[in-house]
This record gives C-alpha cells, structure tokens and sequence, in this order.
C-alpha cells in the first residue's frame, strides 16, 4: 500500500466570536495549535457542535474572528476552507458505491484522473475497507460505513480534520476501533485534529488537548492528562461525575497501531 502524504496541520483561533442560538449567547476564546489533537467536551447544550460549525463556516459569527494559519475566515464559505469534517450520520450517499462516496472527496462530478484514483484506493485500504469498493452503504456496517467517511476526508487532503461525535452510535469496542484509527492517521498526516466527544475514557485515550465549554464557553483548557489529575477542573470533575477521584476513570490500553 502506498503511504498516505502528510498533510501537516495549522494552527485554528476563535478570537473572541460571538454567536446566538435561540435564548444563549456563546462566546468562544481558543487557540488550537497547529498539528495538535484537541478534544473537546462538555454537557449536552454547552455549544460544542456550533463551536465546529463556526471553523467549519456552517454559522457565521455576530462579531469576533475565525483565523486559520493566521489567515482571516470569518466570511469565507465552508468550501473555501482548509478544512473536512465528520459527522455523527456520516452523510453518505445511498445511491453510490463506497469507492464513488469516497471519490467525491476529491470531485464533486466524480471526473477522477488516476492519481485521484490511487488516492481513492490508499485511502480505503488504510481505513480496512480493501475489496468493498463497489458495495453500497446499506450492505455496511455502522463502523464501515463512519471508515467510509473518514477515507473520504483524507482524499480531501485538507489540513484540519473536525469531527462531530462520530462514533457515538457505535458499540464500546468498536468506537474504541475508530478512536484508534483516528489517532493513527493523526500522527501519520500531522493534521490539526478536532474531536468532539461526550465519553471521557475516548479523550483520555486520545491524549493530546482538551477544551471544556459550559454554556457556550470555554471554562477550561489544557493538557488531556491534566483534566484527569487529582487537581484537574472542578467543572470536568463534575461533568464527569467523579469529584476529587476523576483519576479513577479507567485509562484504556491502546493497541499497537
């Protein structure tokens, strides 16, 4: 198999941005460094999901910027972005075959040249999907077809990967699967990575960064395994439900990857 190229990442800040969604008011400050993986948690409602949409310039900030290698994005569209995102449904279309859904990463029409081609095909064999290329998405499983999606992101080629919650519909051992692969195209492309997730154990898995929002804000932020310290933040500490004992949350053994 041919090595995937590396991407390498850049650095996203939210300077101070605004946004309104119904009755709350959020207001992010955050810088996430370039060629880092970050999660990001919180409760239900805390903005994580806006907070996404707004890098990815799905929402458009009331006031504040979007920088992305110290370039200003606040008023460009999603598709003029450095960016490619992953959603919890996956979005992939039904009609199309699994190699055709992936391919769209790198034409919308699917005109393919043969290096888009060979690009198609690294990336489903570096997400274990060798020999599905022509299976529809219904013959999938829920985790085949969220490896669909990500092969789609690395033929986009972009350098900052987001990702919605994208296994939280999957089975403990299989989201683990996932959360493993993610990592290790991590740190084979070097992209700047963004993870939204609800599960503790899948961040501190991860390692990496962590942003904790409460209603749609950062309250705290800094390294993973800080969050998971006897001392880490009192907000993470209750979210998670452990109080002072957050270092008991069980540290899952990471396969060889």
């Amino acid at each position: 198999m041919t090595s995937l190229a590396r991407t390498g990442g850049i650095d996203v800040r939210l300077d101070d941005v605004a946004f309104t969604y119904e009755d709350m008011r959020m207001r992010f400050d955050a810088t996430i460094e370039a060629g880092s993986i970050t999660s990001v948690m919180g409760p239900s409602g805390a903005g994580k999901s806006t907070f996404l949409n707004l890098i990815a310039g799905f929402e458009k900030p009331e006031a504040g910027r979007v920088l992305m290698g110290g370039i200003d994005v606040t008023k460009a569209p999603p598709s003029a972005r450095p960016v490619s995102m992953v959603f919890q449904e996956n979005n992939l279309f039904a009609h199309l075959s699994v190699e055709q859904n992936v391919g769209l990463g790198r034409s919308p029409a699917l005109r393919l040249t043969e290096a888009d081609r060979a690009a198609v095909a690294d990336a489903l064999a570096r997400t274990g999907l060798a020999g599905k290329e022509k299976r529809l998405p219904r013959e999938l499983s829920g985790g085949e077809r969220q490896r669909v999606a990500l092969a789609r992101v690395l033929v986009r080629n972009r350098p900052v990967l987001l990702l919605d919650e994208p296994f939280a519909s999957l089975g403990p051992a299989l989201r683990e699967d996932m959360v493993d692969l993610v990592m290790s195209v991590h740190k084979e492309r070097g992209m700047t990575v963004v993870f939204v997730t609800h599960q503790p154990e899948d961040a501190r898995r991860i390692g990496g960064n962590l942003l904790f929002l409460e209603r749609g804000t950062v309250v705290a932020a800094g390294k993973t395994a800080a969050f998971f310290d006897e001392d880490g933040p009192e907000a993470f500490r209750n979210y998670v439900g452990t109080g002072s004992n957050v270092a008991q949350i069980p540290e899952i053994a990471r396969k060889p990857t």
